[in-house]
């Protein structure tokens, strides 16, 4: 289903948006009411493994399996004009909230383009500090996905995908 969203004025646009992260909450995609890349990661990323969900703002980690390993979730989506080159800054890195980082990148249609678990070591190896956002920095490149000890979880993620669609 296509919208001709030109004809319809900018108000309506923008409660058409309201509207979809509503639903999207309602459909349990989303935690927040926030952009939704980052909760819809979590959601699939949640969906595939069997996680459980932190409760929201917990500090450092997204998601806990059986055993108590704690996952951090980061997600970027390209858009038209936009190629990510990182994913959002990771807080008080030397504490390790988290055990494996789950990266997602996404293509402009929320498909998963790219998603791996970067264990803590690897994360802790290739992120830089930047220090004006008060944080961590892990670079999106072709050696971030292709690290030693990076596993591809891609196919898992968009077979949840599959079956939601």
């Amino acid at each position: 289903m296509k919208l001709d969203l030109e004809k319809l004025s900018s108000s309506e646009v923008l409660r058409l948006f309201s509207e979809t992260i509503e639903e999207l909450g309602r459909r349990g995609l989303t935690r927040s009411k926030n952009n939704p890349v980052a909760d819809y990661a979590e959601h699939l990323v949640c969906k595939a493994f069997s996680l459980r969900s932190a409760e929201n703002s917990t500090k450092g980690y997204d998601a806990v399996d059986d055993d108590g390993k704690k996952y951090e979730i980061k997600a970027r989506r390209h858009s038209a004009g936009s190629n990510p080159t990182r994913f959002s800054a990771i807080r008080d890195l030397e504490s390790r909230h988290f055990d494996i980082l789950v990266g997602v990148l996404f293509s402009q249609d929320f498909s998963v383009k790219r998603a791996a678990f970067i264990p803590f070591s690897v994360v802790r190896k290739l992120a830089f500090l930047q220090e004006h956002v008060n944080g961590w920095i892990l670079p999106i490149r072709e050696s971030t996905w292709t690290a030693d000890g990076v596993t591809d979880v891609t196919l898992a993620l968009k077979g949840v995908q599959a079956k939601e669609s």
